[in-house]
C-alpha cells in the first residue's frame, strides 16, 4: 500500500511520455535492482547487461545529473547552449568530428548489442528525468541513443583537447582564415596546471612476489576530484565489474571484477599529430598540395547554438576546412595546420565496455584487438597471475625519420600514417620474470624494471615523455621486494618519499651557500635553509620543510618558464639543472616571502596549508580560508609522492585547496575471492544536503581505505536501501 501511494507521482510525471515509451522504461526499470550501501555507493543489478546500464546511468544521474550533462554539452558541442557565446569555440572543436547526422549514422552501423546498449542507455536518462521533476537540465532535454557516441573516452583530457582553442578561434574568426596566426608565448601557471592533467599511478604484482600467493593491483587515477562515479555493476548475463565510471559513461573506467583488473593512465605515446598544409586558392575553392597534385580542401558548415545574455537563442554559422588527414585548427608559418587523431567512437565504445566482461588476460587481449584506446596506458593483472603493462593500441606506423611531435610536411605523403601497429609489436611487458609492472605516465622502457621492452627496437613516436619522478619512486618501492599483501600495497600507494625533492632541495641549499657574505638574504633564509639541510623529503601534515619545498619549487617553475607544449615530465628533470643558482635563491626567498605575508610567519605546517574543502555542489569549485576544511598530508605529483593533491584552479586563497589528485583509490588481490579496498575523494554524491557529500573526505586525506563490497553477503548489515529505479 505504501509502496504504490509512493509511486503515484512517478506515474503522474510519466504521463508526459509517449505511452509507448513511458511503458518501456518502467518495464526496464522493473528488471533492475540498486542497493545503496552505507557509503551511497550504488550496487546495480539488471536481468540483461541493457538492464544493468539502465540503472548504472540512472543511478549515477541520482548522484550528479549536472557532472553528466556537462560531459555531453562538451562532447555534443552544446555548451554554448548553457553558457552563451564564450563557449562558442570550445564547442566548434567538438564539432569538427560530430555532428548530429554523423552519430545517427554511426549508431545505424553499430552491433546490435552496442545498439541495446545505447538505447538502455537514453532510456535510463529520460526515466530520471521524467521520474524527477525537480531537475532541471541547462540544455539537454532529452536524450538520444546515439548522443553516447560522442563520449567513448573515459580518461581526462582527451586527445581532442590538444587542439588549442585560442589558435582555432584566431584562425576561424570572422576574419579572414588564413590571417589567423597566434603568435607563441608563455604558459600561465594554471594553463601549465592544465598540461599536468594526465598524473596516475598503477602497478601490478605477480602471485610469485606476494604471501598470499594471489596476484594485487594498484588503481590511482589522478583527476579531477568528483570526475567519477563509484559503482558496481551486474547483471544475469555475466557483467560484475566494480570501479570508477566517469559521469555519463556506462562502462567501468578504472576498476575491476571477480577475476581480473585493469587501470588506465595517460600515455605518453604520439598518436595525435599536425600536418603542416601548403593551400592554394583553386577557381572558386581550395586545395591541399599533396605530392603532385592538388587536392580539394573539404568544406563544412558548422552552426552553433548559443545563449544570448536575456536568455535566448541565436546561432553562428562557421566555415570549416578538412583534408583526409583532418580538420584545420591553426594557421602557422603560413600554412594551415590539419589535425589527426583517432575518431573510431564504435569500436571505441566497444572496447571499453567488453574489457569490463574479461576474465583473464587472453580475453583482455582480444578486446584489445578493436584497437581503440588511443590515449592510455594499462597495468592488468588476474587471478589466474598474470600481470602485464599494455601500450595503447591505437599506434598508427609511420616514418621514423620525421619528428611527429612538431608538424610535419602535409605536403609530403611520405608523412601520412599508416596501419595500426600489430599489438605484438607494441612495447608490452606481459608477465615480466620480476613479478611486477608499474606505469606512472611514463615510457614504457622502465615497466618491468631491468626486463622492460628496450628502446631500441622501437620507433621514437612510441614514447615522448621519458620518465617522472613518480616513476623512479615506485621502482625502488619495487625492486628486489617480496612479501606483498593488499595492505602492503595501499601502505606504498601512500609512501611519503619525494625523489624531485631530494634532487632539487639540496641545489637550493648549494645556490644559498653560494650567495656572498653580505646579502641580506643569508640572514632572513638562514632558517628556512637549515630546515632544508636536515630534511628527510618526506611529506607529512606537520612538516614545514615540505611548504617550504614546494613553494620555492612551484616558483622555481615558473622561472623555468618550459615550453608551453613541453611535456612536465621533461621540465621537471630539467628543474634542477637547467635553472640558475640566482633563480633559485629567488624561488627560495619568494616561497618565504609568501609564507610571511599570508600567515605573518614562515613556520607552516604543511598540513595547515594544504587542506580538502568540499562546501559547494558547482562543477567549478570554491574554496575559502573561513570555512572548514581538513588537513592533507600527501603532496604534487610532480615531486614524486604516490599519492597526488593539487590545487589546479587559480589561487584566491591563502591555503592550497585540492581540485586535482587522488580521486578514486584502490587496492585489489584476486584470490578464490576478489578482496579490494578503496576510497573516492570526498563522496559518492554531489548534493550537498546528503551525507554522503563529503563522508569518505576524513578518510580520503588520511588514505584510509574502506573495505568495498562485491559480494552479496558483504552487503548484509551495510545497505541504506534497496529500490527500482523509480522507486
Amino acid at each position: 500500500m505504501h509502496k504504490s501511494s509512493a509511486l503515484l507521482p512517478l506515474l503522474f510525471v510519466l504521463t508526459a511520455a509517449s505511452p509507448p515509451e513511458s511503458s518501456r522504461w518502467r518495464a526496464e526499470a522493473s528488471r533492475v535492482t540498486i542497493t545503496r550501501d552505507d557509503w551511497g555507493i550504488a550496487h546495480v543489478h539488471g536481468q540483461t547487461d541493457a538492464d544493468a546500464v539502465f540503472g548504472m546511468i540512472y543511478a549515477q544521474a541520482e548522484d550528479d545529473f549536472p557532472r553528466i550533462e556537462a560531459n555531453y554539452l562538451t562532447n555534443l558541442g552544446r555548451t554554448a547552449e548553457a553558457d552563451g557565446e564564450k563557449a562558442i569555440w570550445q564547442d566548434l572543436r567538438a564539432r569538427l568530428y560530430v555532428s548530429d547526422a554523423k552519430l545517427k549514422d554511426e549508431y545505424a552501423k553499430s552491433p546490435e548489442p552496442m545498439r541495446k546498449l545505447m538505447d538502455a542507455w537514453a532510456d535510463g536518462l529520460n526515466y530520471f528525468l521524467a521520474t524527477h521533476p525537480d531537475v532541471h537540465p541547462r540544455a539537454i532535454k532529452r536524450f538520444e541513443p546515439w548522443m553516447v557516441l560522442s563520449f567513448t573516452e573515459g580518461s581526462i583530457g582527451g586527445d581532442i583537447e590538444r587542439i588549442d582553442l585560442d589558435a582555432l578561434q584566431d584562425f576561424y574568426s570572422p576574419a579572414s582564415p588564413s590571417a589567423g596566426e597566434r603568435a607563441d608565448r608563455s604558459p600561465s601557471p594554471e594553463e601549465r596546471d592544465a598540461k599536468e592533467l594526465q598524473g596516475s599511478n598503477g602497478i601490478a604484482i605477480a602471485p610469485s612476489l606476494t604471501s598470499g600467493g594471489h596476484a594485487l593491483l594498484l588503481i590511482n587515477p589522478h583527476t579531477s576530484h568528483y570526475f567519477r562515479s563509484e559503482q558496481q555493476v551486474t547483471s544475469d548475463e555475466g557483467l560484475n565489474v566494480y570501479g570508477a565510471a566517469t559521469w555519463g559513461q556506462f562502462f567501468i573506467y578504472q576498476g575491476f571484477n571477480a577475476h581480473a583488473g585493469w587501470m588506465h593512465t595517460s600515455s605518453g605515446v604520439d598518436n595525435v599529430d599536425e600536418f603542416s598544409e601548403v593551400v592554394e586558392q583553386k577557381g572558386k575553392g581550395r586545395c591541399y598540395r599533396y605530392g603532385a597534385t592538388c587536392r580539394p580542401l573539404g568544406v563544412r558548415l558548422v552552426t552553433i547554438r548559443y545563449k544570448l545574455p536575456n536568455g535566448r537563442m541565436t546561432t553562428r554559422t562557421v566555415t570549416t576546412y578538412y583534408t583526409h588527414r583532418g580538420p584545420i585548427v591553426r594557421a602557422a608559418n603560413g600554412r594551415w595546420i590539419a589535425f589527426a587523431m583517432m575518431d573510431r567512437p564504435i569500436e571505441a565504445l566497444q572496447q571499453s565496455f567488453n574489457r569490463t566482461k574479461a576474465t583473464d588476460l587472453a580475453s583482455f587481449m582480444e578486446v584489445a584487438q578493436l584497437k581503440a584506446n588511443s590515449s592510455n596506458d594499462t597495468v592488468f593483472a588476474d587471478d589466474k597471475g598474470a600481470i602485464a603493462y599494455l601500450h595503447p593500441q591505437f599506434v598508427p606506423s609511420r616514418d621514423d625519420r620525421f619528428d611527429f611531435t612538431k608538424p610535419v610536411d602535409g605536403s609530403n605523403p611520405v608523412t601520412d600514417w599508416g596501419n595500426l601497429h600489430r599489438l605484438s609489436s607494441l612495447p608490452n611487458s606481459i608477465s615480466p620474470p620480476n613479478g611486477w609492472v608499474q606505469n606512472t605516465n611514463t615510457w614504457p622502457y622502465r615497466a618491468a624494471g631491468a626486463y622492460s621492452p628496450d628502446p631500441r627496437y622501437f620507433p621514437k613516436y612510441m614514447d615522448t615523455v621519458g620518465e617522472n619522478f613518480r616513476g623512479i619512486h615506485v621502482q625502488k618501492l619495487l625492486t628486489g621486494s617480496r612479501g606483498w599483501t593488499i595492505e602492503r600495497l595501499q601502505g606504498a600507494a601512500f609512501d611519503s618519499f619525494q625523489p624531485g625533492f631530494a634532487e632539487l632541495v639540496p641545489a637550493l641549499v648549494r645556490a644559498y651557500d653560494f650567495l656572498p657574505t653580505n646579502d641580506p638574504r643569508r640572514g632572513r633564509l638562514e632558517a628556512p635553509v637549515a630546515l632544508l639541510r636536515s630534511w628527510d623529503y618526506r611529506w607529512s601534515a606537520d612538516s614545514v620543510a615540505q611548504t617550504v619545498a614546494t613553494l620555492s619549487g612551484n616558483a622555481l617553475i615558473v622561472a623555468l618558464n618550459p615550453p608551453a607544449d613541453q611535456d612536465s615530465n621533461v621540465y621537471m628533470a630539467r628543474l634542477a639543472h637547467d635553472t640558475t643558482d640566482a633563480q633559485k635563491v629567488a624561488a627560495l626567498d619568494e616561497a618565504v616571502g609568501q609564507l610571511q605575508r599570508d600567515f605573518g610567519r614562515w613556520q607552516v605546517p604543511w598540513g595547515e596549508m594544504n587542506r580538502f574543502q568540499r562546501i559547494s555542489s558547482s562543477i567549478s569549485p570554491r574554496f575559502s580560508d573561513d570555512a572548514p576544511s581538513i588537513p592533507v598530508p600527501f603532496a604534487q605529483g610532480k615531486y614524486g609522492s604516490l599519492a597526488s593533491f593539487e590545487m589546479h584552479v587559480p589561487k584566491t586563497t591563502k591555503r592550497f585547496y585540492g581540485t586535482y589528485g587522488n580521486s578514486f583509490v584502490a587496492v585489489v588481490e584476486f584470490g578464490p575471492r576478489v578482496r579490494a579496498h578503496a576510497i573516492t575523494a570526498g563522496g559518492e554524491s554531489g548534493d550537498p544536503k546528503s551525507p554522503h557529500f563529503d563522508d569518505q573526505a576524513q578518510r580520503y586525506a588520511s588514505g584510509n581505505l574502506r573495505d568495498v563490497y562485491f559480494y552479496p553477503d558483504q552487503l548484509n548489515g551495510h545497505t541504506e536501501r534497496v529500490y527500482h529505479p523509480g522507486e
